[in-house]
Order: C-alpha cells, then sequence, then structure tokens
C-alpha cells in the first residue's frame, strides 16, 4: 500500500535507509532491503502522488535482452540476468507478461557488418540469436521488410508501471514505508547520519541514503554536498500508436546506431495488443518536458551551461537534425517507419504520451553508455540508469541495496 505519510521510528533516526525516488530502481532497492535485511527500516520518499509517473511508468514497456550492450558492463550482466528475473517475478505475482522475442532488421546492405556485430556481441552475452533471410523474415512478420535480421527469443513485454507497483505492495507489506507527495528540498549529511527536508517541511533522519531520483539525481547529488561528474540531460522519445495493430505480431527492431545509446525508431506489440511505434529522441525543454511546450528555465539554463551539451551538439548535429525533423514532421516520421514496415500510412498513426530519458553526459560530452553507481559517506548514488534499468532492475536494486546496507555497519 503507497501512503502519503510515515510513522517516525524511535531512536535518533527516522528509518536505516532512506530511498530518494519511487520508480522501479528506488523500489527495487526498497524491496531488496528488506529481503536482504529483515528488521532494517526503510522510508522512500516521492515526489508524486504516486509510484513510477516518468522514466518507468512512460517506455515502451519491453523487457530487453541484454544484446546490445559490451560484454562485461553492468547493461549486459543485469540486462541479462534481469529479463530472466523480471519474467520470473511477473509470473509470481500474476503480472501480465509475455516472451514473444523479437526482430532486428537490416533494410539495406550497409547495415550487415552491423547487424552482424550484434550477432557476435549476443553469443558473448549468452542469448540465443538465430540469423535470418528475407524469407525467413517474413515467416515472422509477413509484412515487414529488409534484406537480413535477427530473432532474439529471450525479448519480452510487460508493464513496468505494474511492477513498480507491486514492488511497493511487497516491500510495504515487509515494514518499508512509500512516502508519495513529498520532494526533497534539502539535505544535510553528517558523519552519522542523513536528514532530509521536504517540501511539506517535514524532517527525514537516516543512517543511509539513496539516491534514485532518475531525472533529478544529479541536483540531488548536489543538495548532499556531492558534486558528480555529469549532468542530466532530458532526451524526449516521443511515440504514436498504430490504428492498424493487425500489420505487427512482435517487436520489430531496426539496426541501432552503436554511436548512440538510442534504438531508434521500433514496434512494439505491448501486452493489452495495441502496437507503439518510436521513440525518436529530440532535447527536452525541460527534465519532465514531455513536449515542445513545456519549458522550465532553470533546468534549461542547466543544460545549455553544462559544457557537454554543446559538444553532444557539434559532435551529432547531422543525427540531432533528422531526429527533430521527424519531431515536427509526421510525414518524415512515417517514411522512418516505412524502411521497416512499408504497409503503413501516415494517417495509421496516432500520438501518444511521450517518454524523457534521464541521459548522464560528461563533460567533454560523451554519453554515459553503461549504468553509472557512485557512492559518498553514507550516501549511494544512481546517477545513470536509463533502459534497460527497468528490465535489469531487480538486480540493480540488490546491488544498490548492498551498497546502501554496507554504510550502515
Amino acid at each position: 500500500m503507497v501512503t502519503a505519510a510515515y510513522a517516525t521510528y524511535g531512536g535518533a533516526y527516522d528509518c536505516d535507509v532512506l530511498v530518494i525516488g519511487g520508480g522501479i530502481i528506488g523500489l527495487s532497492t526498497a524491496y531488496a532491503l528488506t529481503r536482504a535485511a529483515p528488521g532494517t527500516s526503510v522510508v522512500v520518499l516521492e515526489k508524486e502522488a504516486g509510484p513510477a509517473h516518468h522514466q518507468t511508468g512512460r517506455n515502451s514497456g519491453v523487457i530487453h535482452s541484454g544484446i546490445y550492450y559490451r560484454p562485461g558492463s553492468l547493461k549486459a550482466r543485469y540486462a541479462v540476468r534481469g529479463a530472466a528475473e523480471m519474467v520470473k517475478f511477473c509470473a509470481e505475482y500474476g503480472l501480465a507478461h509475455e516472451v514473444t522475442g523479437k526482430l532486428i532488421v537490416a533494410t539495406d546492405r550497409e547495415e550487415l557488418p552491423r547487424l552482424h556485430a550484434l550477432v557476435q556481441r549476443g553469443r558473448e552475452n549468452g542469448i540465443p540469436v538465430r540469423e535470418l533471410g528475407p524469407a525467413q523474415i517474413a515467416e515472422y512478420e509477413p509484412r515487414v521488410r529488409g534484406v537480413a535480421a535477427i530473432h532474439v527469443g529471450t525479448t519480452g513485454v510487460c508493464d513496468f508501471g505494474a511492477v513498480a507497483a507491486q514492488l511497493a505492495e511487497v516491500a510495504d507489506a515487509a515494514g518499508a514505508q512509500i512516502v508519495c507527495g513529498e520532494e526533497v528540498r534539502a539535505v544535510d549529511r553528517r558523519p552519522f547520519g542523513v536528514a532530509v527536508r521536504t517540501s511539506s517541511g517535514r524532517i527525514v533522519r537516516a543512517r543511509a541514503l539513496v539516491n534514485c531520483a532518475g531525472l533529478h539525481c544529479d541536483e540531488v547529488a548536489r543538495l548532499a554536498g556531492d558534486e558528480p561528474a555529469v549532468r542530466i540531460v532530458p532526451f524526449r522519445g516521443e511515440y504514436y500508436e498504430l490504428d492498424r495493430p493487425e500489420l505487427v505480431r512482435g517487436l520489430v527492431y531496426p539496426v541501432p546506431d552503436p554511436a548512440f545509446p538510442f534504438l531508434g525508431v521500433h514496434l512494439t506489440r505491448g501486452i493489452e495488443g495495441t502496437v507503439h511505434v518510436g521513440p525518436n529522441a529530440v532535447p527536452a525543454l525541460a527534465r519532465e518536458g514531455y513536449g515542445w511546450s513545456t519549458v522550465h528555465p532553470r533546468e534549461l539554463a542547466a543544460t545549455l551551461s553544462w559544457p557537454g551539451s554543446w559538444r553532444i551538439a557539434r559532435r551529432h548535429w547531422r543525427y540531432g537534425t533528422g531526429e527533430l525533423y521527424r519531431s515536427l514532421s509526421k510525414r518524415a516520421f512515417t517514411e522512418a517507419v516505412r524502411r521497416l514496415l512499408p504497409p503503413v500510412a501516415e494517417d495509421d498513426l496516432r500520438p501518444v504520451a511521450a517518454g524523457v530519458r534521464a541521459q548522464a553526459v560528461l563533460r567533454d560530452g560523451t554519453l554515459v553508455d553503461d549504468f553509472l553507481i557512485q557512492e559518498a559517506p553514507r550516501t549511494v548514488h544512481v546517477l545513470n540508469a536509463p533502459s534497460p534499468a527497468a528490465t535489469a532492475s531487480l538486480p540493480i536494486g540488490r546491488e544498490v541495496a548492498r551498497r546502501a546496507l554496507a554504510h550502515l555497519a
């Protein structure tokens, strides 16, 4: 049960571990803490009226296999492990899910070397991959066209918002308190513990702090007195829904450009039977900028003042121009989709809710590729956890919980 208030624990502290952020990573951390160390008192502070309002609740619902990620990286290890665990978690709690598999399709011969590299990467990560020719593509997706493809059998779909709600319920039953409607405004860290002040003026004291604030994680780190070497630069992903869902049977992806952390416009049949098309990736004008009309001057100024933002723009302006054009032109977006699915017409696409990716960027303009978890006294900061973080949330939560518990020793 998600509550709007918390009870004060006895003694000098209100809780052992305070988690900031009620998305899937924060809730998975609380879940892991209650399982790894029963009796540890945990409070989760979420600024919205309920959990999973941002990245967790605004994605395509794909349980990623781990094929894209560098062997040995946290993304590769946690995604492969997390995909299996996510399917098991959904089955255990009766949450809707399906292991569908997916196609990654090369639409021209220039993409074949990158497709073959994915085959090798998948095998290095222990993922079963089947290579397909055009006729075999049609066996899976009769209306999709490509010169070659690979089939990844361990990919699936679920509702990550429902997963987050279930994590909150289980953690609550184990004694954690999920407190909504409380935004952290100040952090006071001392050698013996951490205290935060929320938007309502409440003070919560903890022996250790975990920062899972997603789109605002770098700001929370600075509130705690730490200066992360990254800045969150928000990228909006815009989606359409296919009015003729019968055109697609499952999940269809293009071959991604390895220079970017984005997977390109893809087709995703969700657990409810609708087909989402997207996302593209354009700069958001606010951390929660789900449309061009949402502009937060302070947040935009912070993004523009970060040297890495300008270096991204200079380095990738051609790619960015194409993404902006597809954002502003439905016809251009449709043409991008037609490379994979020729029967699609502009009238087949209906706009639906967008999402925003919290992308950590270094000062030199490097897009942080892997998950990034950093520690400071009495504190664990999760500073980069975009996709496939939802897929990998259970192992990420265990790792963050392990680090937080070490600060209690």
